[in-house]
């Protein structure tokens, strides 16, 4: 089903006893917080999170608040559907579209996918049911994939006369190597959940149906840490993959740099010679 309808922010109040408020975009993204971790909930149910333009413009805008947010300290990508993370692009969206509404489109694509890789702080998908074409590749921009048994992932654009278009061709054989990326891509084939977790695909395989509750509770063990280091630890790990040894060793000095003089490394010296837990200030 088509959803055009446009992404704005919305404050739904509390969940429930115990949870944090809700932040909504549109009616298609929830941010659900959990202390320093957030939950980014896609939420088009009916399109088994098809990702449409309203929606693409959704994430672009719910990343731009999480990448802004010094409280968030992890950040888990889920779905509210029982049988689906996500199946790509609204292929019925995109049916409608003349040759430059689509040109058009590609910005609003382009920045959701982004938006995610972009996230300053670890990143974690967490999978169940299809994950097929974009919907893998919002995945993809995750730094780790949790995934149940019920997964099935895959990237299969060609077989509708396009290609992976959400960073799938870059993002792909920087996981799992190119000789394996272009078999997946080529052959558009989708692979089940226990078979992607051999090949790669994803990181972890957990017991069905707990793949959003083992995502949060990896989220929350980095949480714990050092917002600064965290996120110069990823900005280390992103900058100086592909680099050579002495040029990814630089990359890494930059990162130590930033952080060795922060109150964060201040605090956590503290902590460990007080035997106590940290209270970082996140500077």
């Amino acid at each position: 089903m088509d959803d055009r309808s446009d992404a704005h922010r919305t404050d739904d109040g509390n969940d429930g006893p115990g949870e944090n408020p809700t932040r909504s975009y549109g009616d298609v993204i929830r941010i659900h917080r959990h202390e320093h971790v957030a939950e980014l909930a896609l939420d088009r149910p009916r399109a088994m999170n098809a990702v449409s333009s309203a929606m693409a413009r959704a994430i672009a805008e719910a990343c731009a608040d999480l990448a802004a947010d010094r409280e968030v300290r992890a950040v888990v990508v889920t779905s509210t559907h029982d049988r689906a993370f996500c199946v790509g692009a609204d292929l019925k969206e995109r049916n409608s579209l003349t040759d430059a509404e689509l040109l058009r489109q590609r910005p609003l694509a382009r920045a959701a996918y982004t938006g995610v890789l972009d996230l300053p702080m670890p990143t974690v998908a967490a999978v169940h049911g299809y994950a097929l074409g974009g919907g893998y590749e919002l995945a993809l921009a995750c730094d780790l994939i949790v995934a149940d048994p019920t997964a099935v992932v895959g990237l299969p654009e060609v077989s509708v006369g396009v290609i992976p278009g959400g960073g799938g061709t870059q993002l792909l054989p920087r996981r799992v190597g190119a000789a394996r990326a272009a078999e997946l891509i080529f052959s558009a084939r989708r692979v089940e959940g226990t078979e992607a977790h051999r090949l790669g695909l994803v990181d972890q395989l957990v017991e069905p149906g707990t793949a959003r509750t083992e995502a949060l509770a990896l989220a929350a063990r980095m949480a714990a840490n050092s917002p600064v280091g965290l996120r110069a630890a990823k900005r280390a790990l992103r900058l100086g993959h592909g680099l050579d040894l002495r040029a990814g060793l630089e990359v890494e000095d930059a990162a130590w740099r930033s952080v060795a003089f922060s109150g964060d490394r201040a605090e956590g010296v503290a902590a460990f010679n007080e035997k106590r837990a940290p209270r970082w200030p996140g500077e």
